[in-house]
């Protein structure tokens, strides 16, 4: 296996005039990590991924893998093993000729073919359907082959670009937890393209998030970090909105206390919500939007429930174990997880509880202040 290091990578694009995608992207991802670059359509998060695997060129920065320079390397010289959000599997090659096309391209003998593709598919279940045709299998088994094919190979990087997007609800959370296994098993470097965030924190030791670059931005990496890291200590409004389902909730306000571990807000709505954020590089007056996750909301008779919203309802979801009060607050969506179901209707208000430790607080440029402490409802 090997480690992968992008230092400063810079890619545009002339269509008219020149474009930017990635500006400034410096990462280093060790030798056995599994990461994912996670962001909305257009953040340039495959375009990435294909610049590691050789099928784009990188306009300047380096490409490290391993330790060697690998810009001008073609991609069958980098070792790198590719599996793509199209399954591209050959309709008139049973599974076992599919998994070991690549290994007699490059001139094997038979019985090493043999022992690669028969260890893989034991690894990834697929020993009963080695006869097959791709016609005849499941779009899970179907992506297990191209996982397959991929291994036999025994790349020192993984590359996969949105490999569980064509399968259905089902099946992804099912191949979510073999492609972690298979990590564990292989013990592989991977890199793992998706815009779902769930399978992003589901996976990854590291998170990399990426948004559509602005012009006047200097990178458009948000943050690379541990999943924990970035759904507790966002950088920036854009993270903190990204990681985490249903995503993070949002209201304008001011600030009109500040102390070393605590500030106070009050909101648009007219609200004072005291916050456990350290806001001491701001001023008194300043504008700022109190982030607070719908997970985190609480009762009004819970004994954290310091500050105090209320919204009218919109929608309410009772899903069984859990509800999602979908509501408006001052003309902002506002949802509200809870464990059980709430007892509201359409046009009724709720009134809900804010833990000071669960609070988010970010500048009018939508950095992050440090958090004082964090939360885990109970």
């Amino acid at each position: 296996m090997a480690d992968v290091v992008l230092k400063n990578v810079l890619k545009n694009y002339r269509v008219g005039v020149l474009k930017d995608t990635l500006r400034n992207i410096n990462m280093e991802i060790a030798d056995g990590e599994f990461i994912v670059f996670v962001g909305p359509s257009g953040c340039g998060k495959s375009t990435l991924l294909r610049m590691i695997a050789g099928l784009e060129d990188i306009t300047s920065g380096e490409l490290l893998i391993g330790g060697q320079y690998m810009n001008d390397v073609p991609p069958v010289d980098r070792n790198i093993g590719m599996v793509f959000q199209s399954y591209a599997l050959y309709p008139h090659m049973d599974v076992f000729q599919n998994m070991a096309f690549g290994l007699r391209l490059k001139k094997m003998d038979k019985e090493s073919i043999r022992k690669r593709v028969n260890k893989a598919a034991e690894m990834l279940g697929l020993m009963q359907y080695l006869q097959r045709k791709p016609k005849a299998l499941s779009g899970g088994q179907r992506q297990r082959v191209a996982i397959g094919r991929c291994i036999v190979q025994q790349p020192s990087v993984f590359l996969f670009d949105e490999p569980l997007s064509n399968l259905d609800a089902a099946l992804r959370v099912k191949m979510r937890i073999e492609i972690a296994k298979l990590h564990q098993e292989l013990n592989a470097t991977i890199i793992y393209v998706t815009h779902d965030q769930v399978e992003a924190m589901t996976l990854a030791d590291k998170i990399c998030v990426l948004s559509p670059l602005q012009d006047s931005a200097e990178t458009n990496l948000e943050q690379f970090g541990s999943p924990l890291e970035l759904y507790h200590n966002p950088q920036n409004k854009f993270v903190a909105g990204f990681i985490g389902s249903p995503k993070m909730n949002f209201l304008k306000g001011s600030l009109i206390d500040i102390q070393e571990k605590v500030c106070k807000v009050k909101l648009n709505t007219g609200d004072i919500i005291t916050a456990n954020v350290d806001a001491r590089r701001a001023k008194v007056g300043d504008v700022v939007e109190l982030g607070i996750r719908p997970e985190h909301l609480v009762p009004t008779d819970h004994p954290d429930a310091v500050g105090r919203i209320n919204g009218l309802v919109n929608v309410a979801e009772h899903l069984g174990a859990e509800s999602f009060v979908y509501m408006d607050v001052d003309g902002e969506d506002f949802t509200v997880k809870a464990a059980s179901e709430i007892p509201v209707d359409t046009g009724d208000t709720l009134v809900v509880g804010i833990p000071p430790q669960a609070c988010y607080l970010f500048d009018e440029n939508g950095v992050a202040f440090p958090r004082t402490s964090k939360y885990n409802r109970t």
